[in-house]
């Protein structure tokens, strides 16, 4: 399994990523790990916005791929409405991805 990850930066900007092992690779980010992203390393992960769980890393890789293609204003949208189809349609098959509950992930 894999996940599809946002979050949001002390910027306000909004870092996405994916990570076989959710829990560790938010360790890394907040800790500013020497594994986690240069992007993280310099704007500073404050707050796991939302996750999305799927089968296998080439689904994991597409979703985040048209994640990052959005707008500032659409991913602000995915991520208060989570609305992957109306976003993403049809480069994305919804049922192939899961929401998770982010208030579960410990951050570190």
């Amino acid at each position: 399994m894999y996940y599809i990850y946002m979050l949001r930066c002390k910027d306000n900007s909004i870092y996405t990523g994916i990570a076989k092992d959710l829990q560790k690779r938010m360790r890394e980010h907040f800790t500013k790990d020497k594994s986690c992203a240069k992007y993280t390393l310099n704007h500073g992960a404050m707050k796991l916005e939302t996750a999305w769980i799927t089968q296998n890393k080439s689904l994991a890789l597409k979703l985040e791929y048209h994640i990052k293609t959005l707008s500032k204003i659409k991913k602000e949208e995915l991520i208060l409405n989570n609305n992957i189809s109306e976003l993403l349609y049809p480069k994305i098959d919804e049922n192939m991805y899961k929401k998770i509950d982010v208030s579960k992930v410990i951050i570190y």
